[in-house]
């Protein structure tokens, strides 16, 4: 029985650390210019997670954190899209489409 036991604990355990791994990706973001210009939010756009939800986004050295607040980016090989403060903020505005880190 506790061999059982045992080994259920190390199940659940893989499988949440491998969860949270999972949770972290690397691709290349670019930034958009549209929406509501002006109010200086950090946001961005993302195909899969929760709208409202927070990711941290990490470029050169740099991580922002960003709200959630739209889909996209619908270009092949784009994990996320910022939002011109965003991308100003991470220090990517010169160079449009760089490769970055998001948890």
């Amino acid at each position: 029985m506790r061999a059982q036991t045992t080994l259920l604990f190390s199940l659940a355990c893989f499988s949440f650390s491998a969860f949270s791994v999972a949770r972290a990706e690397s691709g290349l973001a670019s930034y958009y210019g549209y929406g509501k210009a002006g109010k200086g939010e950090l946001t961005c756009a993302h195909r899969t997670r929760p709208f409202g939800s927070v990711l941290k986004v990490s470029y050169s050295g740099r991580t922002i954190q960003c709200r959630v607040n739209d889909r996209g980016p619908f270009i092949r090989g784009r994990i996320v899209d910022l939002s011109v403060p965003a991308a100003r903020a991470l220090g990517m505005m010169s160079a449009g489409v760089v490769r970055v880190s998001v948890e």
